[in-house]
């Protein structure tokens, strides 16, 4: 059996009272993050405004995010989005009673 071979889908926290975030890898200007909400939101005030690019991806439930400009998008299991750089965002709507799975990648 390959030792470093891991499962996105395995290893769920029981306890999801708090959004679960967990760096998969890096190197250098890239980050690979696995996030896990069950009817979580970003705080309602303020707006994530990274200096990295995003790219993310729902792989099981479903998620919306908001901009600041007013666009709302629905991302369902298999859907992405590339958010450039300072594109002020945040996650509005997860399923509450499904996990969903985020797959995150941060580069420059």
């Amino acid at each position: 059996m390959d030792e470093n071979k891991q499962s996105i889908f395995r290893d769920i926290p029981r306890d999801l009272s708090d959004e679960f975030f967990e760096v998969i890898a890096s190197s250098g200007d890239v980050k690979i993050e696995r996030i896990i909400s069950r009817g979580h939101t970003s705080p309602q005030t303020g707006w994530y405004d990274q200096a990295q690019n995003e790219w993310v991806m729902v792989l099981q439930g479903e998620g919306q995010l908001t901009f600041s400009d007013g666009r709302i998008v629905t991302l369902v299991a298999g859907e992405h989005i590339h958010i450039p750089a300072h594109c002020k965002h945040k996650v509005s709507w997860t399923k509450p009673d499904t996990d969903t799975i985020w797959l995150a990648v941060f580069y420059t």
